[in-house]
């Protein structure tokens, strides 16, 4: 898969870290834990949204855009991350916020939301649950280009095929690291939201010959609900790069049940993983992501799902700046 052909930004200059993590893995009784750190991607601080970005943005300015249009979720680390590549270029960035869960959305919220306003966000735009992001989005870039701007606008997550480029070059530099590393990964775990990590991974494996299994934890569907979207992320990335390039239905795989009572709220187990991960092997995850991501791992673990003598790689895809907001339910 030739990605030279597509333009990028880099914002992030070495390869995140695979690292091994015998504590977690000694407390779980196996099997053996590992972890791609993408939480240390670049933009502040780093997390999966960067590698979308970075194709993306380049995009954007390719188009000469200056300013961003997105959307998320109140404590969105989409929007964080895209604000900070906002400030990186010089460019604006307008925010429209779902308040999925009524009540929620503050003007005074600590993490990521204290980071927008710290990084003097230019506008934020909040609607109601169910509101249709699109259109509001395209509102907003209507406006903005009546008063002389030119927006670009990203989706939710940046989940669209040309940011799923970022997880086939992420997949790229995985294969790499198995191979300098003699790394037999059985199995990868990775949170499946707006589908863009999920399915950026799926086209890279299929499309670079990884045969390697990709398990989704769905942190707001179930598999009914989720598998057709991560499929059709997948196909569209597929399709940049012509039309011999097919992804197996087969080849989309995730698991429900972790993510209820909703989406962003929290759960025993998500609590549990949390503080598994910190005490064990100092890593931090967030309350919405990777937090319910690691309690499905670890629910799946005990249920007996893998064999003891398996390598398991956990997709660390950051966040951990919203836990201020979580302070009171972690305690």
């Amino acid at each position: 898969m030739d990605l030279s052909r597509f333009p990028r930004r880099i914002y992030t200059t070495h390869p995140t870290p695979i690292e091994y993590l015998p504590r977690l893995t000694q407390a779980l009784g196996g099997p053996k834990i590992w972890v791609k750190r993408d939480d240390m991607l670049g933009l502040a601080p780093g997390g999966n949204k960067t590698r979308k970005l970075e194709f993306l943005v380049a995009e954007a300015l390719a188009q000469e855009a200056d300013c961003l249009v997105t959307c998320g979720a109140p404590q969105s680390n989409h929007c964080r991350i895209t604000l900070t590549a906002a400030r990186k270029e010089g460019l604006r960035c307008h925010f429209v916020i779902e308040e999925r869960i009524p009540g929620t959305y503050s003007e005074t919220a600590s993490g990521n939301h204290f980071i927008f306003r710290l990084m003097s966000v230019d506008s934020i735009t909040v609607v109601p649950a169910g509101s249709n992001m699109a259109q509001e989005m395209e509102a907003l870039a209507k406006k903005l280009r009546g008063l002389g701007h030119r927006p670009y606008v990203i989706p939710g997550g940046g989940s669209n095929a040309i940011g799923g480029l970022g997880y086939v070059a992420c997949a790229q530099e995985m294969q790499q690291q198995f191979f300098e590393h003699g790394l037999a990964i059985d199995q990868v775990i990775v949170g499946s939201g707006s589908s863009g990590t999920h399915g950026g991974l799926v086209a890279g494996f299929v499309g670079n010959h990884i045969d390697i299994p990709i398990l989704g934890v769905g942190v707001s569907r179930d598999p009914q609900d989720q598998e057709p979207l991560v499929y059709q992320e997948a196909c569209a990335i597929a399709a940049l790069f012509g039309p011999g390039f097919a992804i197996p239905p087969h080849r989309i795989v995730s698991v429900g049940g972790y993510w209820q009572p909703k989406y962003s709220l929290p759960n025993a187990s998500m609590i549990e993983a949390i503080k598994l991960f910190a005490a064990t092997e100092g890593i931090l995850l967030d309350p919405v992501y990777t937090g319910k991501v690691a309690a499905g791992m670890i629910g799946m673990i005990r249920e007996g799902r893998f064999r003891s003598s398996e390598n398991i790689l956990f997709m660390h895809t950051g966040g951990a700046n919203a836990l201020s907001a979580y302070e009171t339910v972690l305690r």
